[in-house]
């Protein structure tokens, strides 16, 4: 994971978000795991900004202290947490949701300010999100992660483990066909360390003005 954030520095972003899954929350020493991977953190010369996933939040979803943890310690090295909140980062307003299995999902709180007018870009942990009826007209793209794009994949089969409620979402860009556009990213970490058919990947936007 170090040599990967290593190589993405190369590339000079100008943002960087982060969809949420930094540990795989067991027992303290995971903080100390983050706290090392944290000192190659890949930060954007505009902007560095996250959100939290369901495995921060501890075991069943359900541990606030270990996601004030892991939040802090994002804080210190330079990520913007976004929960249920947004922020304009030089032109680009990003809105981050917190994560929809765990403790503080609240979409209508951010989403109810949503403004049409402005360059806007949406942080998702959970794609199943992008089925609820908590959008408020927002139109443009949604960034999530989650689902390690199944982690394994049989050539031309679905992947048959997938931690969603709607199978389609994997990875990938779904066009949402009411000015929504969704990318999966498959993330560099892992559930359990195996993958099949499923490479890591670290994703590239370049944004264009309409």
């Amino acid at each position: 994971m170090i040599n990967a954030f290593q190589d993405a520095q190369k590339l000079e972003p100008d943002f960087v978000v982060y969809t949420g899954d930094y540990v795989s929350y067991e027992d303290a020493m995971q903080f100390q795991q983050l706290a090392e991977v944290l000192q190659h953190t890949v930060k954007g010369k505009l902007a560095t900004v996250g959100i939290l996933g369901n495995h921060d939040y501890g075991k069943n979803w359900a541990e606030q202290p270990v996601a004030d943890q892991i939040s802090s310690q994002l804080q210190n090295a330079g990520i913007t947490l976004l929960n249920n909140a947004q922020q304009e980062f030089s032109g680009l307003n990003i809105i981050g949701l917190d994560d929809y299995w765990a403790l503080n999902f609240s979409p209508e709180t951010v989403m109810k300010e949503y403004d049409a007018s402005k360059a806007n870009l949406l942080l998702c942990h959970n794609p199943d999100v992008c089925d609820l009826n908590v959008w408020n007209g927002y139109q443009g793209w949604i960034l999530a992660g989650h689902t390690h794009g199944g982690q394994c994949k049989p050539p031309f089969l679905p992947s048959p483990v997938l931690p969603v409620k709607n199978k389609r979402y994997d990875q990938g860009e779904f066009d949402l066909a009411d000015g929504r556009m969704l990318y999966i990213n498959r993330a560099i970490g892992h559930s359990y360390q195996v993958r099949f058919n499923v490479r890591p990947e670290i994703t590239i936007f370049e944004l264009a003005q309409a």
